[in-house]
C-alpha cells in the first residue's frame, strides 16, 4: 500500500487532536478531510473541492456558512467589545437578545439564564429546578423522569438523565438515577407505533400517581428525540406529558437543543402542539452556527423563588465566564434578524414537502426499516433483514459506509450506527435537498450491497 501523503493540517491533527465521539485508532489509519472554508450549504475543503453540509456541521447552521449578515454583525461587534462578564454588568447585545427570545418563546417563559452549549443549558435548568423545590418547602420533591434513548448532553447531570447505555454506563457510579419512562418512539416494528404510544403514557400516568410528590421534574426532547437516531414521537404525545404533569406539580423541562429554530418547521418544536413548558433549553441553532451560545428560558414562577436577601442564600449560583458573549449574542441578533428579512419560516413547508417526495424511493430500498421524518430532519434505519428484523453487525459499519460513498459524491453526512442522517440547512434549497437525498440513496444502494464492502470501516457515531 502506498504510503499516505497528509497535508500539515493533516498531520498536526493526527499528532495532536482528540475527536470527540470517534474511536481515534481507527481515525488514525484515514485520511482526514480537511475543511478550509464554507458558502451556502458547502464545506470547500483543503484541495478545493466542494461538499453539501448535510447535516449542517452537527445540526447548528441554519442560513448557511459565509452569511453576510451574520459576519457583518460579527464584525461590528468586535469593534466595539468582544465580551464582558454579566457578573455585575450589562451587555446590550446578551440584554436584547434575551428579550427577543421571550417574545418568540411560548407564553409565560419570560426569563432567560445564558450559557454556552446544549449540555450546560440543560445541566442548569436541572440545577434551577432541584433548587426550587427546596426554596418553596417542596423538599421532598427531588427525584427527575427521563426518557428511555433521550440525550441531553455530556456532562454528570445531563448525563444522568440521558438513555443511550453506549455513551453514559461507563459513568454509571458517578450519576444519580432517574426514573425512567419509555419513549414513544422506541419499538421493534412500525406497527407498533401505536403501542408504544398508549405504553408509554399509561406509565407515566402511573409514575405520577405513585410518586408525584416526590418528582421534580420530567426531562424530554419535543417531537424528535435526536441522537437515539432521530425517533419521531407521535403527535400528541407532548401534549399529553405536558397534561399529567402540569396535574401533578411537576415541572416540564423540553430539550429544544437540536429542535429550536425552525428544523421542525416551526420555530420551536413545541408550538406543534401548543405546549408551554416550565423550562426551554436552546442552543445549536441559536447562532445560525457561528458562536458556542445557548439559552435556558423560564417561567416567573421559578424566578421569584431565586429572590431574596444574602442571608436567606436563595441566589442561583451557577454561571460561566463567557456567558452572555457579546460576539454569540450579537450574531444570534442577526441570525433572528436573517429569520425575519429572508422569511425564512414562510419558505419551509415548500421545502420540506420536496423532502418528503424526495425520500419516497428510498423508502422502498430492500435494507430500509424506516425513513423518520419530522420537518427538515430525516432518519433513514437500515437493517440487514427487514422482515426479520434482523440488525447489521457493528463491525458491518454500514452507516459509516454510507456517509463514506456519500463524502465521495459530494455529501458530508454522519450517521448515529445505521441510522443515516440529514438535516441541511434552512437556507438549502428544493434543488439542494432534492440533490443530497439522490446521493444518500444511491450511497445506501452501493453500501448495502455485499459485494461493496469497505474494509476497516467501523461505526460512526453521532
Amino acid at each position: 500500500m502506498a504510503e499516505r501523503k497528509l497535508s500539515q493540517v493533516a498531520k498536526w491533527d493526527h499528532e495532536f487532536v482528540w475527536h470527540p465521539f470517534t474511536q481515534m485508532q481507527d481515525w488514525l489509519a484515514q485520511e482526514p478531510v480537511v475543511i478550509e472554508r464554507g458558502e451556502g450549504v458547502y464545506l470547500i475543503d483543503e484541495n478545493g473541492k466542494q461538499y453539501y453540509d448535510g447535516v449542517s456541521s452537527l445540526w447548528v447552521n441554519i442560513h448557511g456558512h459565509n452569511h453576510p449578515t451574520l459576519n457583518r454583525a460579527l464584525k461590528e461587534q468586535v469593534d466595539k467589545i468582544a465580551h464582558s462578564t454579566l457578573l455585575g454588568l450589562v451587555s446590550p447585545p446578551s440584554a436584547q437578545l434575551c428579550k427577543e427570545l421571550v417574545e418568540l418563546a411560548p407564553e409565560g417563559l419570560n426569563k432567560v439564564f445564558l450559557s454556552d452549549d446544549g449540555s450546560t443549558a440543560i445541566e442548569i435548568a436541572i440545577k434551577m429546578a432541584y433548587q426550587y423545590r427546596q426554596q418553596v418547602g417542596q423538599t421532598e420533591k427531588t427525584k427527575f423522569i427521563s426518557l428511555n434513548a433521550g440525550y441531553h448532553g455530556d456532562t454528570l447531570g445531563t448525563v444522568s438523565v440521558g438513555g443511550i447505555q453506549l455513551f453514559h454506563q461507563v459513568f454509571h457510579n458517578l450519576l444519580f438515577k432517574p426514573i425512567t419512562l419509555p419513549s414513544p418512539g422506541v419499538y421493534r416494528d412500525v406497527a407498533d407505533r401505536e403501542a408504544a404510544f398508549e405504553e408509554s403514557l399509561a406509565e407515566l400516568e402511573r409514575i405520577l400517581d405513585e410518586e408525584g410528590h416526590q418528582i421534580t421534574a420530567l426531562v424530554m426532547e419535543p417531537l424528535v428525540q435526536a441522537a437515539a437516531g432521530m425517533l419521531v414521537m407521535p403527535h400528541g404525545y407532548l401534549k399529553r406529558v405536558r397534561e399529567l404533569t402540569a396535574a401533578h406539580d411537576v415541572f416540564l423541562i423540553v430539550d429544544e437543543v437540536a429542535t429550536g429554530f425552525g428544523r421542525t418547521g416551526t420555530f420551536f418544536a413545541c408550538e406543534q402542539e401548543g405546549v408551554s413548558p416550565d423550562f426551554m433549553t436552546l442552543s445549536k441553532g441559536i447562532t445560525g452556527g457561528y458562536m458556542p451560545l445557548a439559552a435556558t428560558l423560564t417561567t416567573q414562577r421559578v424566578f421569584d423563588a431565586f429572590l431574596g436577601t444574602f442571608e436567606e442564600k436563595k441566589t442561583f449560583y451557577h454561571g460561566h465566564s463567557y456567558t452572555g458573549n457579546a460576539l454569540a449574542c450579537a450574531v444570534a441578533l442577526a441570525s433572528l434578524q436573517v429569520f425575519r428579512d429572508e422569511k425564512v419560516m414562510e419558505g419551509l413547508p415548500r421545502k420540506i414537502e420536496a423532502f418528503t417526495n424526495a425520500l419516497k424511493p428510498i423508502e422502498q430500498l430492500e435494507h430500509v426499516k424506516e425513513v423518520r421524518q419530522r420537518g427538515l430532519i430525516v432518519g433513514i434505519e437500515l437493517e440487514q433483514d427487514v422482515a426479520t428484523h434482523t440488525p447489521y453487525r457493528p463491525n458491518d459499519a454500514v452507516g459509516a459506509k454510507v456517509a463514506v460513498l456519500a463524502r465521495e459524491r459530494g455529501l458530508i453526512c454522519r450517521p448515529i450506527g445505521d441510522v443515516v442522517i440529514l438535516m441541511p440547512p434552512l437556507v438549502s434549497t428544493v434543488e439542494q435537498i432534492e440533490d443530497m437525498v439522490r446521493i444518500v440513496g444511491e450511497s445506501i444502494r452501493i453500501a448495502t450491497e455485499e459485494e461493496h464492502v469497505l474494509e476497516g470501516m467501523r461505526p460512526i457515531i453521532l
